[in-house]
């Protein structure tokens, strides 16, 4: 069977060339000649906006005042993302807080599950950013060494991320709470009729 035939269609004319009009260069100015810099207005400024500089938060200011102002008692629980984890009971104390630059140095002990361990943390002044390591190689409710919690509400709410990837991590969830009780003494008990 023969193929039809396309139809073809001339090709279209070209435009035909337009002439330019020829110009002589523009003469070069003296260097002198040029104005001066000025800076663009402030537009916020004029409509009764923020004016000045954009960066008005101190962290450096911020971190002195949590420095003096964090409790030293926070007491919470940890639980663990495996399932069926039930929360352990945590307690830390903050032994020295000190400011440095926006960041706060935080050192102190730890009550996991009833293991103690010392620890050492940052917190970002600016971003509430928190750095907590564990020091202890034995850590309780399943915490392995070498693990640290991260967050970024400070000592509120925390997660722990571990140093393996198998250890799904879990949920630290402090509050300030009161200082921790002195041992009770040896001596005068009392006891209930009951």
């Amino acid at each position: 069977m023969p193929l039809p035939l396309l139809a073809l269609t001339p090709p279209a004319p070209t435009p035909s060339a337009v002439p330019l009009p020829v110009t002589s260069p523009a003469p070069a100015l003296p260097a002198d000649a040029f104005p001066a810099y000025t800076p663009p207005r402030d537009s916020l400024a004029d409509d009764g906006g923020i004016g000045g500089s954009v960066e008005t938060f101190d962290p450096v200011g911020r971190a002195e005042l949590i420095a003096t102002r964090i409790p030293r008692s926070w007491r919470g629980s940890y639980r663990a993302f495996e399932r069926g984890a039930a929360p352990q009971p945590v307690q830390l104390l903050l032994d020295s807080v000190v400011p440095s630059g926006q960041m706060v140095v935080l050192r102190g002990r730890m009550l996991i599950a009833g293991l103690e361990t010392p620890f050492q943390g940052n917190i970002n002044a600016k971003s509430d950013q928190l750095d907590l390591l564990p020091l202890a190689s034995g850590l309780g409710a399943g915490l392995e060494a070498g693990g640290e919690f991260q967050g970024l509400q400070g000592l509120s709410l925390s997660g722990w991320h571990a140093p393996r990837l198998t250890n799904p991590g879990g949920r630290l969830q402090l509050v300030p709470g009161p200082p921790p009780e002195a041992p009770a003494k040896a001596g005068g008990v009392v006891r209930g009729l009951w």
